[in-house]
């Protein structure tokens, strides 16, 4: 069982970076520090908002997974 959740957590954590990666592609650096403030409060539709929204889900199931790591 150990060994099961183990490898969940690792492909977990490759499809997180994927989708994370994914997101950011478009945004620039100066954004990240409010250079370009029009970015930050625009509306998601089609599929940035279901990476947006999956990111959330699986970063939710990623902790669940790493707490179900550690008690074993």
């Amino acid at each position: 069982m150990d060994t099961v959740l183990t490898i969940i957590m690792i492909l977990l954590s490759v499809v997180l970076m994927i989708v994370v990666l994914l997101q950011t592609k478009g945004s620039s650096f100066s954004g990240a520090f409010g250079g370009d403030s029009g970015s930050i409060y625009r509306t998601r539709r089609g599929f940035e908002k279901t990476l947006f929204q999956s990111t959330i889900v699986l970063s939710v199931i990623w902790v669940i997974f790493a707490i179900l790591v550690s008690f074993t």
